[in-house]
């Protein structure tokens, strides 16, 4: 839950989904008129020298200076009729690029609480090798002390109690290592999940809300994963790019309307209204080419955008594969685990028993120590297995959601940010405040 509302890579992507939201306001603004105004003000001289010979010049003198401060302001709106189609294709594509960005969306949460769980199992898992650990070198250090009880007495060399030194001496290392992996397991699970992993209730697999077998699997993400259903939508997007490129070789008609008022334009006019209306249309001819290099550039685009679908769906199809894989070698191992460590505790107990009566040597002892040791570090490390491997295969399949997983937080609905925008005409701040 803490990762869903706190992880950044999470809530990054939120942001980028509702910045694309506004690619539709911006296409949809083709269907809008434009508007703009205008003002000018001014001073404005005029100096003019008359040819001397002339009637001007005799009756009034040679030279003439007029001043004048002309202002004005005015107005003009233009609205697009028709444009090849050009802003209906715009729009399809902009919605297209949402569709797709939820869906990476829904895949960024699908990885998030995949990296939650792993995280978490993490910490589990290091935590139980920590205290294995332990519970190994304490062990070996009673087995020190017998060793030693024993060779001051005469009943073994000192060549054991080196072998019950040396083995005591590896489990001081790799407890330290043991440390050293809990902290960085604990690091990834605070820059996972934001918080400090504290009593932590043991993991369990998701076996329930998993497929029935793996063609169920596979049939599930080819058809539901969200970076396929990403891969599609792209194509629909890069599809109406292709005629939105195409748009350019049709012809444009539009409605053009103007009013202006000018003060003192000239020394005998005080005052100049006009208004106009036209109607425009605009044939392209040629327009040196790079018109017809944008729509092949956008069809080989196209021709990329429909093989990369293919690329994630045989990607989803290996995925599911190798994470079923995985799920079905982890229950394998727990069984496989389960009756090693009960057949090492009995052996453990029958050598020390032997040892105690001179049929087994110190050696023996230590290596069916380590034995048992080895049997429940694999039963904690394919339990910790399984339960990331069932998370892995929700998540192949495409259904790793809080929805899916009943989380107890408000789930992100992208649509109610795409709804508050969409039709918005004017505004600068988000929906969010901003």
């Amino acid at each position: 839950m803490a990762a869903y509302r706190n992880n950044p890579t999470l809530n990054s992507q939120r942001a980028a989904t509702r910045a694309t939201d506004e690619y539709v306001p911006i296409a949809l603004s083709g269907y809008r008129p434009q508007i703009f105004g205008s003002a000018y003000a001014g001073q404005q001289w005029t100096e003019t020298r008359l040819d001397p010979g002339s009637a001007a010049a005799l009756s009034g003198g040679s030279l003439s200076v007029t001043k004048t401060s002309p202002t004005g302001f005015g107005i003009t709106i233009s609205q697009t009729i028709y444009n090849g189609l050009a802003t209906a294709n715009s729009v399809r594509s902009a919605e297209s690029q949402v569709r797709g960005q939820r869906e990476l969306l829904r895949n960024t949460e699908q990885l998030v609480l995949l990296d939650a769980s792993t995280a978490y199992m993490n910490v589990l898992q290091n935590a139980a090798l920590v205290d294995l650990q332990k519970q190994n070198l304490e062990a070996l250090k009673e087995e020190l002390r017998a060793a030693r009880d024993r060779f001051s007495v005469g009943e073994i060399t000192r060549t054991d109690v080196a072998q019950a030194e040396a083995s005591v001496a590896n489990a001081q290392s790799d407890l330290a290592l043991a440390d050293s992996n809990l902290n960085t397991a604990n690091a990834v699970f605070f820059r996972v999940i934001g918080l400090k992993p504290v009593k932590l209730s043991p993991g369990r697999p998701i076996d329930r809300l998993l497929p029935r077998n793996l063609d169920a699997a596979i049939a599930q993400g080819i058809g539901h994963h969200p970076a396929v259903k990403a891969a599609e939508f792209a194509v629909d997007a890069g599809l109406s790019n292709v005629k939105v490129a195409e748009a350019a070789l049709s012809p444009t008609l539009s409605l053009n309307g103007s009013a202006s008022s000018d003060y003192n334009s000239s020394t005998n006019t005080e005052r100049q209204t006009s208004a106009a209306a036209t109607l425009n249309l605009t044939v392209p001819i040629y327009q040196g080419g790079a018109e017809y290099a944008t729509i092949r550039q956008s069809k080989e685009t196209l021709g990329q955008l429909r093989i990369e679908v293919d690329v994630n769906r045989d990607q989803v199809r290996s995925n599911v594969v190798q994470y079923w894989g995985a799920l079905e070698a982890a229950k394998a191992a727990i069984e496989s685990a389960q009756a090693s460590v009960a057949a090492n505790e009995i052996a453990l107990r029958g050598v020390r028993e032997e040892w105690r009566v001179g049929q087994r040597t110190t050696l023996d002892v230590l290596n069916a120590q380590t034995a048992l040791f080895d049997a429940r570090a694999s039963l904690v490390i394919a339990q910790r297995d399984r339960v990331v491997a069932s998370y892995a295969v929700l998540s192949a399949s495409g259904e790793l959601n809080a929805v899916r997983l009943g989380l107890k937080v408000p789930v992100y609905n992208p649509q109610v940010h795409y709804n508050q925008v969409r039709d918005a005409w004017i505004g600068v701040r988000t929906p969010g405040g901003q």
